[in-house]
């Protein structure tokens, strides 16, 4: 069997309006380019754009390459960008879970209403002693003041006395004291 009759073949035009094969396709251009008379002039500057639709080709190619690679980095970035939320997500709302069980099960436990009755009753006994602290440290500066006038008066007792025995001491020894 040959490749002809492997494909289809369209022979009358009612089926088909032109013949849509490849070969005839390559064959009806290179009839066109056979029977066109071309100068050396003319084949030059076909080859010119020929060359020039090549590069053009290569530079869409190249863009296209590097659009792909663009595409293939920010694809991974946007997919490791999504696990990582997926998985903050998950932390996240384990984290609300274990908290919202703390609040729940924290404040009301018997244990938490004993500390905060333990810390009522130490603020309490804080705020006794500071009132405490407040009068002793009261007393004690009017007590520093009655030692200091009490001092003083010793010295002006002190003082008297001693006179007194100087200005009596003869009387004193001849009495025999």
């Amino acid at each position: 069997m040959s490749t002809m009759k492997e494909k289809r073949m369209y022979t009358n035009k009612k089926e088909h309006g032109e013949d849509i094969t490849h070969e005839n396709e390559s064959k009806t251009i290179h009839r066109e380019l056979v029977d066109a008379k071309f100068t050396p002039l003319d084949m030059s500057a076909l080859i010119t754009q020929h060359n020039k639709e090549i590069w053009e080709w290569k530079q869409k190619e190249s863009k296209w390459l590097e659009d792909r690679v663009l595409l293939e980095g920010t694809k991974k970035l946007v997919d490791k960008l999504s696990e990582d939320l997926m998985g903050m997500k998950k932390r996240a709302e384990e984290a609300e879970g274990e908290m919202t069980i703390v609040k729940g099960i924290g404040m009301n436990s018997p244990e938490m209403r004993e500390l905060q009755a333990r810390a009522k009753q130490l603020e309490e006994s804080l705020a006794n002693a500071l009132e405490i602290n407040e009068n002793h440290q009261k007393y004690n500066g009017k007590l520093q003041i009655r030692v200091s006038e009490v001092e003083k008066d010793n010295r002006i007792l002190s003082k008297q006395i001693s006179d007194y025995i100087k200005k009596h001491e003869d009387s004193f020894r001849n009495s025999g004291m």
